[in-house]
């Protein structure tokens, strides 16, 4: 009896488990649904199939201020044979996640380990960012889950956007925003042209709430492309402006202007204790044998690039709120904020009128005329001196006194001005201004190419090659050196390096040294081929399956001349072809000329804007294949 009882026990509790495992595996109709998305996203593995995302907000009364209360649904597909993805909320000081769950389709609970940690960042020294995460596996082609979390935005000033694109894409995104009649919200919105979304408004009959409902279909994944425009350039979204509220028969100003935007930024700056007591003695040493009121404020704002080491700090309040001076001072290390608060007070101290001022880097779309704490996310000082306006950064390790890095050229900023504010732009400088030149002179001596060659930086080629050098050991800085001469070629060697001052930012770096070339020069009967490309400058530079805009870092403006002394005895039968390509953003010149004894090897490379565009890739693409069959061409000398 007990055995038959056992028996009917395991078959029922098989049964059991069939029937779980039948409910949660693909039914046919979700195969051939998760095969023809995988037709249209190739590239993924998996799918939302819909994800609605409902906004409504709540009033804290006692602290003013607005609550943000989001929740998200959405079904996951697997549309690849199998699929382990990791879905996964950030929050922080300022937003809490109230559930995090996951399901099957059935809708039973999928209770997958939820992590709950600090979030970390390689970018970012410290930030309060955390992150809830759970490991999701599908194990066959149609596999689901569905996935619901609520989120709740403790102050509606920190709920600044709301995106169309996901890391995978969505068949079909929603957002429903409920707007109280005791908010004044603003929904701005951005990128919509080109895309296909549905907009549309309801009013609660008995509340007067009303109900703004976007929808978007077939929203591509995010890109994966490397240095890319930022995010509010590339993708549809709406930025949420919270202008003021009603609260006890008061009505509160959020952000309904850029001047409220600077009066709340401003009463955080108030809230700091400066004491300049702790660098006074490091002013005076800085100035005292200063022959300028220009060499002065050079000493202090190298000073600062130098000695104090940059981080990126976020942590609540603090993501928008200067350390006090002698904090940064003392500690020897501060974020953006905490850096161009020293060299205020610093300069200040010194006797010239300095400010703090807030940008947003060229990552950002957006300018001042948009009251939103997503304007920017940058701080520097401005210095007023002799009528002339200038933004001093510390972060940038290598910028000259006057000199700009191109994350923040033509951009705006906001200058502190008492109760009012300045709004200015960064100058913008053109490709030139970073010129690198190289310069060769070679001959050809027991089969190799010798000779002497030279490199000058400016601009941005001088204070990134400085900087890499400065981040370097002093006992690799040799060898590091010569890897970046020879480009880790074992078949070029360099020697007699002489170079200029490498701490000077406010001149030309310039290196000279002597080079042997292996390898590039061929005897065969009566001929000699030599091979003067050795360089391959952008030779692989493929932009491939890219959709996005190329960044550089900045504008570059690069040009070689490389001189070959003809050898006596030998007539030249063959010379490369030139090439030549002359676009909006990018201009080419490769150029051999001949004279009675030598061979000019000329070539120029300029990004004018420090862009390649996104329709300009496939010329570009088109040219690098033109680049490369011309490097692989040799020159031809013949015996007379």
């Amino acid at each position: 009896m007990k055995l038959r009882t056992l028996v009917l026990f395991f078959l029922m509790f098989s049964g059991l488990q069939l029937l779980a495992q039948k409910n949660i595996e693909p039914t046919p109709q979700d195969v051939i649904d998760a095969k023809k998305l995988r037709e249209q996203f190739p590239k993924s593995d998996v799918a939302i199939l819909k994800s609605s995302e409902t906004i409504s907000f709540d009033l804290n009364k006692n602290e003013a201020k607005v609550i943000v209360n989001t929740e998200t649904k959405e079904q996951l597909m697997n549309i690849n044979h199998r699929a382990d993805i990791r879905k996964y909320e950030f929050y922080d000081t300022e937003s809490e996640i109230k559930s995090f769950s996951l399901k099957y389709r059935n809708d039973k609970n999928a209770n997958p380990a939820v992590i709950d940690e600090m979030y970390k960042d390689n970018d970012l020294f410290y930030n309060d960012a955390r992150v809830k995460y759970a490991n999701l596996s599908f194990p066959i082609q149609g596999y689901s889950y569905n996935y619901e979390v609520k989120k709740q935005y403790n102050d509606v000033k920190y709920f600044t956007s709301l995106y169309f694109n996901d890391e995978h894409p969505v068949i079909e995104k929603e957002f429903s925003i409920t707007v109280p009649t005791w908010l004044n919200l603003e929904l701005k919105e951005f990128n919509f042209e080109g895309n296909s979304i549905k907009k549309s408004q309801s009013v609660d009959p008995e509340t007067k709430a009303v109900t703004y409902k976007y929808t978007m279909l077939n929203v591509p994944a995010l890109f994966q492309d490397e240095n890319a425009p930022g995010r509010s350039y590339l993708y549809p979204h709406v930025l949420v402006i919270a202008k003021s509220f009603k609260n006890k028969e008061n009505q509160v100003t959020l952000f309904n202007s850029t001047a409220d935007l600077y009066k709340w930024y401003s009463s955080l700056v108030g809230q700091m204790n400066d004491d300049n007591s702790f660098f006074k003695a490091k002013v005076n040493e800085l100035t005292a044998n200063a022959k300028t009121d220009e060499e002065k404020i050079k000493n202090i704002y190298y000073w600062v690039q130098d000695n104090i080491r940059y981080i990126a700090f976020e942590d609540g309040i603090a993501g928008f709120k200067p350390d006090d001076s002698q904090n940064v001072f003392n500690k020897r290390y501060g974020d953006c904020k905490g850096m161009g608060n020293l060299i205020k007070q610093m300069l200040t101290l010194a006797g010239f009128d300095a400010r703090l001022t807030w940008i947003g880097t060229k990552h950002i779309a957006y300018d001042y005329t948009t009251p939103s704490l997503a304007v920017d996310n940058h701080m520097i000082c401005t210095l007023f001196f002799k009528g002339k306006k200038y933004f001093l950064d510390g972060t940038e390790k290598f910028n000259s006194f006057g000199e700009y890095a191109e994350r923040i050229q033509n951009k705006e900023v906001m200058i502190e001005n008492g109760d009012k504010f300045l709004i200015e732009k960064v100058p913008s400088v053109n490709s030139e201004f970073n010129k690198e030149i190289f310069k060769a002179s070679l001959k050809i001596v027991d089969g190799k190419l010798e000779g002497a060659c030279s490199r000058i930086f400016a601009g941005e080629s001088r204070a990134q090659l400085l900087y890499r050098i400065s981040s370097l050991k002093s006992d690799k800085k040799d060898e590091i050196l010569e890897r970046y001469l020879t480009d880790s070629d074992k078949n070029i060697k360099v020697n007699n390096i002489k170079n200029s001052d490498l701490k000077n930012r406010d001149q030309k770096l310039t290196m000279d040294y002597d080079i042997a070339v292996n390898n590039r020069v061929s005897d065969f009967d009566n001929e000699m081929y030599v091979d003067l490309e050795y360089m391959n400058e952008y030779k692989n530079f493929e932009l491939k399956d890219r959709k996005t805009d190329y960044e550089f870092d900045y504008k570059t403006n690069y040009e070689s001349n490389v001189s070959l002394a003809i050898p006596a005895g030998y007539k030249v039968t063959k010379i490369p072809e030139n090439l030549t390509i002359n676009e909006n953003n990018f201009s080419v010149n490769v150029q051999f000329v001949q004279s009675e004894s030598q061979i000019s090897y000329k070539k120029s490379f300029i990004f004018k804007n420090g862009v390649i565009k996104a329709n300009e890739i496939e010329k570009w693409n088109s040219f690098v294949k033109d680049l490369q069959s011309n490097y692989n061409q040799h020159i031809v000398l013949s015996k007379i």
